[in-house]
Parts: C-alpha cells; structure tokens; sequence
C-alpha cells in the first residue's frame, strides 16, 4: 500500500493552540499512523449491513502509546472512526499473541473477528498483553492492517471509552460505528444536529460522544 487516501480530519478539529491548552488542564495525547482507505467512503448498499463486505486499512502504532493507553486506562479517547477501529483491532492482535503465541500481523484483522473474542478477554488484559510482547520481542513499533466493522449487531467495545468524530451520512459504516456506541440515542442526536443548522461530513462539526 501506499498510503492514505484522505485526511482523518476528526482530528483537523485540534490545533496546536488547543492542543497546548488542554495538555496545560491535563490531557494527554498519542498518535497512531492511520492509512484511511477508499472504501471508508462506500454506502452501505445492502439492507442486511452484515453483508458489506469492509475495507481494509492499515495503521502502525508505537510500543510506547500502548504502554500509555494502559498508563490511562478507563480514560482513553479516539479521536476519528478510523482511530477508534484502529485502538479496537489491538484487542485481536493480544487474541492471536494469548492464544498461538504470535500477532501474525501480517494477516489482516477480519471483518467479524473481533465478534468472536471471549466476553472475560478484557481491553486492559489485551493492552498488557500486547505491550509484554512488544518488549519481550524488543519491538518499538507494530504495524497491522484491520477489516474490522463495527455495528450495533452484538460488538463490544473494549479499548474506547470516549470519541470524537464528525456527522456521518446516512447508510455509512461510520454511523454504524456511532450507533453501535452510543444506542438508540443516536437518533437523538442527529435529529439534534439536523434541526440546530450542524454541518456534517469530512469538514463539519465535531461531536464528543461519552458513556
């Protein structure tokens, strides 16, 4: 591959100057290497969303953000969809590395795999998991490539507690992924943004979701 195809631009919200001055009110912040793909851009055409077949991107983190994400465990943000697939894949890469011993990364994370986890494998077991290794095998930087979707059919979020992200159009896997976090709530807010003149899209207005 050669690269992202389009800016991740939930985090085009940040400037440097709010950076400085949330860091200044104690927040932290990690980057991750996000190779957004094409297909992120692709309407959910069939009306049985688990017959879309997903996109693959691929993405690289640092030892020492996983080492920091378990420093602030129960308190950790994504900023943009593909960040909040990215954080969420590292739970099947600690599966692979607790249950064959290896990450196999370069096998892509698969559309449902993460389904398929047990329920007690928690997000915090896999963070130690996968940072264990990487110091174990004197790895600084881990890159992998995930197909994994999100939807409100059966996923468990295990890593995100928090996200940031933009509005998303209709019949996207992007507001599968809302409506996966945050329920049935998600009507309320969009209905919110669309009757109080929001923008939406890759350069409107952002949205802080919590649970």
């Amino acid at each position: 591959f050669e690269g992202s195809v389009a800016a991740p631009t939930a985090g085009l919200h940040f400037t440097p100057e709010l950076i400085e001055r949330m860091r200044t009110q104690g927040f932290s912040f990690e980057e991750v290497t996000l190779h957004v793909g094409a297909g992120t851009f692709l309407p959910v055409k069939d009306r049985d969303a688990a017959a879309h077949p997903m996109h693959t991107e691929h993405f690289e983190i640092r030892r020492s953000s996983v080492e920091r994400l378990l420093e602030k465990w129960d308190n950790i943000t994504a900023v943009g969809t593909t960040s909040v697939r990215t954080l969420e894949s590292l739970t099947a890469l600690a599966w692979r590395i607790r249950t064959s011993g290896t990450p196999d990364a370069s096998r892509v994370i698969g559309q449902w795999e993460l389904y398929d986890l047990p329920e007690a494998f928690t997000g915090r077991e896999a963070l130690q998991v996968l940072s264990d290794y990487m110091v174990r095998e004197g790895i600084e930087k881990l890159k992998a490539a995930t197909q994994i979707m999100i939807t409100p059919l059966g996923y468990r979020f295990r890593i995100v507690r928090n996200i940031v992200t933009n509005f998303h159009q209709p019949k996207s896997t992007l507001l599968l992924l809302v409506s996966a976090y945050v329920g049935d709530d998600w009507h309320r807010i969009y209905d919110y943004a669309l009757t109080h003149d929001f923008r939406f899209l890759s350069y409107g207005d952002s949205s802080v979701l919590m649970r």
